[in-house]
């Protein structure tokens, strides 16, 4: 170990020229430890090392080595000691200030960071597609806003694939099990869709019988989030196929390709909440029954937000909404 006499015009603290330092060159330009902080504050408190020792559990020497990389650090002397009791220099008077208030804001943030871990707080931004987050995720959040009123929420709806770490999402309710493996994903639903058309389009131009078959047809065309336009991947009995369709119309948006479904235009593609209710009163059949395409229906969320109480909850509480939809879904979800 090295002593050296420093020049006081080195010193912010105002160190005098006649007094010796610790040399800690590995720890020269770091900032404080805070736990260094806790040591020297409750030193000053009880004016004595021996009393900070046996209030933490530690020996008095490991309290003089923290006081004294800490002063080698700051680069002043923090407290004179003496056989009978511990002062505390005007640098240290100062030091003392400054460190009660950052361990008193480090406390806090300490406090209000696990409490948002544990009581859901804040605002939950949310994103989902338009038809389904209309019709499903949004009546479902009034509820969940009831439950928690303390909790913000904003719901965001997209046509398109949303990239919720990088666009600042908390969460995304999606349809669809491609999902990267960057992200946390939780199922909330089962859900596949399914070929329907209209009693009137199918008396015109009959039921398609194959798969094959689907090419001469006019097909309902969606150009939706993540979904490659014009291509349906389609599993029938176990086996997966690729389908290239086309007609006169496409869309962008869910809702829309129903309704002209329903006006007898055409084949669509739809999940079954959707098209279950309206195939059960007769206004759709399903077409080739034995080709669905699995289609889960997923929270998804970022890595970051994963021991977050607002998303916890949420996720929770869309599980527990979402239930009737597994029944919707039956057999062939599995």
């Amino acid at each position: 170990m090295q002593w050296h006499v420093t020049p006081f015009y080195l010193f912010p603290f105002g160190l005098k020229s006649h007094e010796r330092l610790i040399d800690f060159p590995r720890i020269v330009n770091k900032s404080p430890n805070l736990d260094d902080l806790r040591v020297f504050s409750l030193v000053v408190r009880l004016t004595s090392f021996s009393a900070a020792a046996e209030q933490l559990a530690v020996s008095p020497a490991y309290v003089s080595k923290r006081i004294a990389l800490l002063e080698a650090q700051l680069g002043t002397r923090l407290l004179h000691r003496s056989t009978r009791r511990v002062t505390v220099t005007e640098a240290g008077e100062r030091v003392f200030a400054r460190a009660e208030k950052i361990l008193d804001d480090v406390d806090h943030l300490v406090e209000d960071v696990s409490t948002t871990r544990t009581v859901p707080r804040g605002t939950l931004r949310i994103s989902s597609s338009f038809g389904f987050g209309r019709h499903v995720v949004a009546p479902a959040l009034l509820d969940f806003s009831a439950r928690y009123p303390q909790l913000n929420v904003r719901l965001d709806l997209f046509d398109r694939l949303v990239d919720v770490a990088g666009e600042g999402y908390d969460l995304d309710v999606r349809i669809g099990d491609e999902i990267s493996d960057h992200l946390i994903a939780r199922r909330l639903a089962a859900n596949y869709r399914v070929l329907c058309a209209s009693p009137d389009y199918l008396a015109r131009r009959g039921a398609p019988r194959s798969l094959a078959d689907l090419a001469s047809h006019d097909c309902l065309a969606i150009k939706e989030r993540d979904h490659p336009f014009g291509v349906w991947r389609l599993n029938v009995r176990g086996e997966t196929a690729t389908v290239k369709v086309g007609g006169a119309l496409s869309t962008n948006h869910g809702e829309v390709a129903v309704q002209w479904a329903l006006a007898g235009r055409g084949i669509v593609l739809r999940s079954i909440w959707e098209a279950g209710p309206l195939i059960e009163r007769g206004a759709l059949c399903r077409v080739l029954p034995d080709a669905i395409q699995p289609a889960n229906i997923w929270a998804v969320y970022p890595e970051r937000v994963a021991a977050s109480a607002k998303v916890r909850v949420c996720v929770d509480f869309l599980v527990e909404t979402l239930a009737g939809l597994n029944a919707a879904a039956g057999d062939d979800a599995a």
